[in-house]
């Protein structure tokens, strides 16, 4: 088992610089970074390995906020050593999971026994979410924000009892949270009453296409804006989740450096590659609440991000069977696989000219360190945990069932050809994936949280 590698010739994509440079872990951790190769005298172990990274860029490792593994209890989905390994393998080296498994992880307890899971199956490091309801708000404030990421509330609709609308809880949850509080925003009252108008012309037939007809911008924004309201009337740390229209980008700011903003928001992968033009040929494959939606939308949310208006681009990973997405509109569950295919979807924006390789880096690595004040994660810095990920830039692929990691094996990039490639990738110092090859032998590690921003 390896403690020291020595990794030169890359190309460092770091803290908005792109340099050509090298990096020695040790036991962990970084223990140098260098501007060009190591000089001769430098002093390394015997047992140092040394990996030539020429042409290939060396990046922190992804830091995914947005993740369901589906375990405890949706396990035939998946779980959290298929997801995680799924995550490796592209260059996610720590995530955060959502709360709605089951049963729903609304208790201290409940949470506890998620994290003593994963720390016996992950290959990526972890944190979970707080589930909120109308009625837990003292297991809420009896939470440590040292040792959990943040408190979800689910304003739209949910699994078991977590639709928190009763505006009394919405007010004490705002108030009262020692966590960073993730919403899904969406308005439910709008959203059902614009399914019953489709279910009367339709029946149980309606076509996908009309999703973002339902789950519609007017209910997103609604949702979006009593959320920010409360967080400004109580001082809360918000996090808009999944953020799928223009409108909504009339919320937030980017007047202040991240670590200066109270109220955040963030975009999902399939936001910035999907419109409503392409439920004809995916149909239900590309049906996520909030819903993929219209042109300007797309177009609004990647200027949004390139603006800084948006601080994290993460996944919503959320794995269905295939025969589950099969179902009629209303039977079709919604969410779809993306972990594996995050970070090479976002290369193949770099590499038609529409976002800078180093805000890729920002918005997926830096950014989620500095918003959730991770500890000593998401920089390629000295004395900093070794999350670190090798892309080969010019190996094409394509997406096949073959070598779909998800334990639901289907994509909705099914077809699509990457110009990028993951080849390598290290969690703590670990060498967990090497060019389609997985070392197991080393868990991640739970994550840990400051007290205050660090940048």
């Amino acid at each position: 088992m390896n403690n020291s590698y020595y990794i030169h010739n890359a190309i460092i994509v770091n803290e908005n610089n792109k340099f050509p440079g090298a990096v020695f872990l040790c036991d962990g951790l970084i223990a140098e970074v260098f501007h060009g190769n190591a000089p001769a005298s430098y002093p390394m172990a015997e047992n140092t390995m040394v990996i030539d990274a020429k042409n290939k860029f060396l990046f922190p490792g992804v830091i995914d906020d947005h993740v369901h593994f589906r375990e405890p209890g949706l396990t035939s989905k998946g779980d959290i050593h298929s997801e995680s390994r799924a995550a490796v393998a592209g260059g996610v080296t720590s995530y955060m999971e959502m709360p709605n498994t089951k049963p729903n992880a609304t208790t201290l307890e409940i949470l506890e026994e998620k994290f003593e899971l994963a720390s016996a199956k992950s290959l990526a490091n972890y944190s979970f979410f707080l589930g909120a309801t109308n009625d837990n708000i003292a297991e809420i404030e009896k939470a440590d924000p040292s040792t959990i990421c943040g408190l979800k509330v689910f304003m739209g609709a949910s699994t078991g009892n977590m639709l928190v609308d009763n505006p009394q809880s919405l007010e004490a949850i705002f108030a009262k949270s020692p966590l960073l509080v993730g919403v899904h925003a969406e308005e439910e009252s709008i959203i059902q009453h614009n399914l019953l108008a489709f279910k009367e012309k339709y029946g149980d037939d309606i076509p996908v296409s009309a999703h973002p007809m339902i789950r519609s911008e007017e209910a997103c924004f609604t949702s979006s804006e009593k959320a920010v309201n409360l967080a400004k009337l109580n001082n809360t740390r918000l996090h808009l989740l999944h953020l799928s229209t223009a409108r909504e980008l009339s919320l937030l700011h980017n007047d202040l450096p991240l670590a200066g903003k109270k109220i955040t928001g963030e975009v999902c992968i399939h936001h910035l590659w999907f419109d409503d033009r392409d439920y004809k040929d995916l149909g239900s494959c590309i049906k996520w609440n909030p819903a993929v939606k219209a042109p300007n939308d797309r177009e609004a949310l990647f200027a949004g991000l390139l603006n800084d208006t948006i601080d994290i681009i993460a996944t919503d990973h959320a794995p269905h069977l295939r025969e589950e997405k099969d179902n009629t509109y209303t039977s079709c569950p919604s969410g779809g696989p993306l972990i594996q295919h995050a970070l090479v979807a976002m290369l193949g924006f770099f590499q038609l000219g529409k976002i800078p390789v180093e805000k890729i880096v920002e918005k997926m690595c830096h950014n989620p360190a500095i918003l959730y004040r991770i500890d000593k994660r998401g920089f390629i810095r000295k004395g900093y945990h070794a999350d670190l990920v090798l892309v080969d830039p010019d190996d094409p692929w394509m997406v096949e069932k073959e070598n779909i990691l998800y334990k639901c094996k289907w994509s909705p990039f099914e077809g699509v050809t990457f110009k990028s490639r993951v080849t390598q990738t290290w969690v703590n110092g670990h060498l967990v994936f090497d060019h389609g090859k997985f070392d197991e032998t080393r868990k991640g590690m739970r994550l840990t949280f400051l007290n205050h921003v660090e940048q």
